[in-house]
């Protein structure tokens, strides 16, 4: 018995011994022990405590079919952490729910090709009427929420968030410039009531939304960044619907306003932080528009976000072909 004890003993030492040694191993070993050496350095980046997350824009209007079924295939060769949307995922625009679930089963089932977490976000196209709100709630839950990740705060926004009075007006408003784009009723686009609508352009913020924010933040005053999501440019809005009274208590954090919807990358400095427009995703492209392409955005969490926008026709599989 003592010496089946003394051999479990002896055992337990020799593998405790080449545990050891692999973790005190050199991660970079070579055999060149003199002269040159054919690179740069050997001080390595330490084990990161950061991640990467991506972010899709727009997929309509206007969807150009493919092109997002190709952007869940490029993610996959990338594998950040998570992705993120900033709206605009079905054509929506309708009260027809037998409409609105094949769209969305649809989208659906191209984004659980992904073999990371997706984050939904609504946009104009997602969120048009009363209804669409409806289906949004009872299929995803709320339309604004925050989350933390790794230290890292997101704010998910709604950039739709009107009453449902003013979502009507808008609505039905929408409905007569289609007729008028479409030639079924006289009158001029840049005209009508549609058009010069705030909305139409900046979005809209409730007072409710606003509060569940700043709570959000008062949860967490000490984050390593945070990142702002939105649909529309709420931050472009100068009235109270817009972002202002939300950055001034953003004013004492590092943060990041991403959004899409139109269509047209853009980015500026605004309260020395960044605020930037995506692209497109597949959704519709302006031929003049030099801005105006299809990529994905990663964003790496490190002291101060790596922010890499990625065009997809440049992502391309082991053949060189941009994946299926």
């Amino acid at each position: 018995m003592k010496s089946y004890l003394l051999f479990l003993i002896i055992l337990a030492s020799f593998f405790i011994r080449c545990k050891t040694n692999e973790e005190t191993a050199p991660k970079f070993q070579h055999d060149i022990e003199k002269g040159p050496r054919p690179w740069t350095s050997e001080s390595f980046e330490l084990e990161e405590d950061d991640f990467t997350f991506a972010i899709i824009s727009d997929l309509n209007g206007g969807e150009r079919e493919g092109v997002y079924s190709t952007a869940v295939s490029q993610l996959n060769r990338l594998d950040p952490t998570f992705v993120l949307s900033v709206g605009d995922l079905i054509d929506g625009g309708t009260e027809d729910s037998l409409k609105l679930a094949k769209e969305w089963d649809s989208f659906d089932a191209r984004t659980r090709k992904l073999n990371m977490p997706f984050f939904y976000l609504g946009g104009n196209h997602d969120l048009t009427n009363p209804r669409m709100r409806e289906f949004w709630k009872n299929r995803f839950g709320p339309r604004y929420y925050h989350f933390v990740y790794e230290d890292v705060l997101f704010l998910m926004m709604d950039s739709e968030d009107f009453t449902e009075k003013r979502m009507l007006e808008i609505y039905h408003a929408r409905a007569e410039a289609i007729k008028i784009i479409n030639g079924e009723i006289k009158g001029i686009y840049e005209e009508s009531e549609y058009f010069n609508m705030p909305e139409r352009r900046l979005g809209g913020m409730s007072e409710d939304q606003l509060i569940y924010f700043k709570n959000a933040l008062n949860q967490y005053p000490s984050v390593k960044w945070t990142f702002v999501l939105m649909h529309k440019p709420l931050w472009r809005r100068e009235d109270d619907k817009g972002l202002g009274q939300l950055e001034a208590v953003l004013s004492n954090r590092n943060y990041t306003v991403i959004n899409g919807h139109l269509h047209s990358f853009s980015h500026r400095i605004r309260n020395k932080m960044d605020y930037m427009i995506l692209g497109t995703t597949g959704g519709s492209q302006e031929l003049d528009d030099s801005l105006a392409f299809d990529h994905v955005t990663l964003v790496r969490t490190a002291q101060k976000p790596i922010i890499t926008h990625l065009k997809m026709d440049g992502i391309l599989n082991e053949t060189g072909k941009v994946p299926d």
